[in-house]
């Protein structure tokens, strides 16, 4: 098993909060959320580590200088065009998904708990979303529709006639299949050379799911400790809510 990071965005939604230093380089409890990733990924047995760089790649590059453990490989792959939406550094990791392997794809901009990425690693399905049923409504959150079990949609906004009996938020770290990575690359690649380059990669993966329910499975982590960091008060519920049941969690494991 592998992991793609996504970690290429410029996260302007957060403004002066992060000093102009890509999301994944905040610090919580002294620890950048891109050091946390790694170090969780790695306790779970996965050495090979590709990460998608793009706005101030020089940072991140830094920070990977800090790890020398032979036993995880790190790698990174530029994405020049990291102000066109998320679907191009979903591309930019093609040969990650085209690997053969089982590939974990994660956003970088998440503080959560071990047994969050656990879930995925443990999942008794090929192909895994994660599903948060403890989340605020709104049109930010991307959310996770079910019905009957499946998935039937998966968007930040949910059309008034999907049919669904249970709905909750997607942390953004997914599980696929080598046949499930081969499905999102050839949706993935309708993308960009279709003229679709400014859209999010969750696009490219509900076409996928929509298209072959039956294939994809989730896991719910609703009592688990995690946050997407967007917005500077995310950066305060973060050290202020989320770290202390981290660091709780953490304890009893």
């Amino acid at each position: 098993m592998q992991a793609l990071i996504l970690a290429a965005g410029v996260g302007s939604r957060l403004s002066s909060a992060v000093d102009e230093r890509p999301k994944c380089l905040l610090e919580f409890d002294g620890v950048t959320l891109l050091e946390r990733h790694i170090r969780l990924l790695s306790g779970t047995g996965i050495g090979d580590i590709t990460i998608v760089t793009g706005y101030k790649a020089e940072l991140i590059d830094k920070e990977l200088g800090k790890f020398s453990n032979a036993s995880t490989r790190l790698k990174t792959i530029r994405n020049t065009d990291y102000r066109e939406g998320s679907v191009v550094s979903l591309w930019t990791g093609r040969e990650v998904l085209a690997s053969g392997d089982d590939i974990l794809l994660m956003d970088a901009d998440v503080l959560c708990s071990g047994r969050i990425i656990g879930a995925l690693t443990n999942s008794r399905h090929d192909n895994c979303f994660l599903l948060d049923r403890d989340f605020e409504p709104g049109d930010e959150p991307v959310k996770l529709c079910i019905n009957n079990g499946r998935i039937v949609e998966f968007r930040k906004i949910i059309a008034t006639n999907v049919d669904f009996d249970l709905q909750g938020e997607s942390v953004g770290f997914f599980r696929f299949s080598p046949h499930g990575c081969r499905l999102i690359l050839q949706q993935a690649e309708s993308y960009i050379s279709g003229d679709r380059r400014d859209q999010p990669y969750e696009e490219v993966l509900r076409d996928v799911v929509r298209s072959a329910p039956d294939m994809f499975g989730y896991e719910d982590i609703s009592s688990l400790p995690w946050i997407e960091i967007d917005f500077p008060e995310d950066i305060e519920r973060a050290r202020c809510a989320i770290l202390p049941r981290i660091r709780a969690d953490n304890a009893q494991g």
